[in-house]
């Protein structure tokens, strides 16, 4: 059966790639639209639990508009959910993307005002104008330059992005430096150095490099059930757990030993290389 995560269909309107496959009411092409606010909870349902967030400038498509939420499905991993509609805007195409691990907006290019609110490490956006210390978006927004990069230059070390998180309060469903889980660390460290990455620690699992053994390297993954870490050395990990409700660092044997005194001896899955 076809995981509803990554599923574009709700019994009410499903993508026409599915005509014939999983029963809708209506199958539609869809309409692209971009995140336009800081950050949207993408919901389970109207009203219901969050499953991930996506960044300002995430693309999407879609498939069904409400009175107040949008069924839409990302273009970058496929997750599929709900989204506020005053969360969405223009499909403007982008230029750059916030490379530090968060950023703020301002009305005007000057650090001493009111910031308008922050950005995390991932957003996408469409620059029109470059000033002294500030790009200008096509919103007309200011963004601190030295916080940006052109989407063709990515970083290129994982480890070290996931380390930019470090002390960031866990948050399930989390996709910022406001809050974020183990799965969401793992996969904007993936995503700043340009590696494709889904949203959840089963679906990188599966998705995700080659199993090792031996010694483990830096930017190695480590999975658990419903858990997921990176190696920063051959004896260490970061990762975002409920443990210390944070982005931590922690010893690999400490990791398995306490993990697996919680969740049993098969609890560990394995080691994976990207």
């Amino acid at each position: 059966m076809s995981d509803p995560r990554q599923t574009p269909a709700n019994g009410r309107v499903a993508h026409v790639s599915l005509k014939g496959q999983v029963p809708a009411e209506r199958y539609v092409t869809g309409e692209w639209a971009r995140v336009a606010v800081p950050l949207a909870d993408l919901l389970r349902r109207p009203d219901g639990p969050r499953e991930r967030q996506f960044p300002m400038g995430a693309r999407v498509l879609v498939l069904e508009r409400g009175p107040r939420f949008a069924f839409a499905q990302r273009e970058r991993d496929g997750y599929c959910g709900y989204l506020a509609l005053g969360a969405l805007g223009a499909d403007h195409a982008p230029t750059h993307w916030v490379a530090a691990p968060a950023t703020h907006l301002w009305a005007m290019p000057a650090m001493k005002q009111r910031e308008l609110g922050s950005l995390s490490l991932g957003a996408e956006l469409a620059i029109r104008a470059k000033h002294d210390r500030f790009l200008e978006t096509v919103d007309g927004l200011f963004v601190p330059r030295p916080h940006l990069l052109p989407l063709s230059e990515r970083l290129t070390d994982p480890a070290h992005v996931a380390e930019m998180f470090l002390g960031t309060p866990y948050l399930w469903g989390g996709n910022s430096r406001a809050g974020i889980d183990c799965s969401g660390l793992v996969q904007a460290a993936l995503w700043a150095c340009g590696i494709p990455c889904p949203g959840d620690s089963d679906q990188q699992f599966a998705a995700l490099g080659r199993p090792v053994s031996g010694e483990i390297r830096r930017g190695d993954l480590l999975f658990w059930r419903g858990h997921v870490a990176m190696a920063t050395g051959p004896d260490r990990l970061i990762h975002a757990n409920a443990h210390r409700m944070a982005v931590t660092h922690e010893a690999i044997d400490a990791a398995k030993e306490r993990i697996a005194a919680a969740d049993g001896p098969d609890a560990y899955l394995g080691t994976r290389r990207i």
